[in-house]
């Protein structure tokens, strides 16, 4: 199956947190879970993971049992772990910038303020990982943007997240199995 994949989902943990819209990457992970029948377990390296095979390659699930501010340390463990190159660590995590349901790949780039990205940046030594970055809009009016990722989704919205976090989920898998270009033209349209 040669080097793993990592496919990790950003969130904090606990159940007070679960909806929120800063939990979607984790909301991601765990669709992808259920999608292939596998099941989490817990990690020395303060995470949780599943392991797949996906069209022939090797993929490892992973949800940092830290929080968000603190998800590079985990995620690092995991990858020395599982000796998962850079280039395959695929980071799903929620996106100001883009519009609720809005979707786009990259490889590499900044944090753009989001404290997770920042600490996963640190703590694998560069950017350069991919990253399914789910759209969750911007807050309203003057409201403070850490406020607004700690919200749960709105009424109008979780009627369609299922939808967002499920065609997330099919980006990060196509990131595996079809490489970025090939992604990129089929989700950042």
């Amino acid at each position: 199956m040669g080097e793993p994949w990592l496919v990790v989902g950003l969130g904090n943990p606990g159940l007070p947190y679960a909806d929120n819209r800063h939990n979607v990457g984790a909301m991601v992970v765990d669709h992808l879970a259920t999608r292939l029948g596998i099941s989490f377990k817990s990690h020395k390296g303060r995470a949780d993971v599943a392991s797949a095979g996906v069209a022939g390659a090797r993929v490892v699930l992973v949800k940092p049992r830290s929080f968000m501010n603190l998800s590079g340390g985990p995620t690092a463990a995991v990858r020395d772990f599982y000796k998962a190159p850079l280039g395959q660590v695929v980071v799903v995590h929620d996106e100001l910038d883009l519009p609720f349901g809005a979707l786009r790949l990259k490889l590499g780039g900044g944090d753009n303020g989001h404290n997770g990205l920042r600490s996963i940046t640190r703590s694998l030594g560069g950017p350069e990982y991919l990253r399914v970055r789910v759209g969750i809009g911007r807050p309203p009016g003057r409201m403070d943007p850490a406020a607004y990722v700690l919200r749960n989704f709105d009424p109008g919205e979780r009627g369609d997240l299922g939808v967002h976090v499920g065609r997330a989920a099919d980006a990060a898998e196509s990131l595996v199995t079809a490489g970025l270009t090939a992604s990129q033209n089929a989700f950042n349209g």
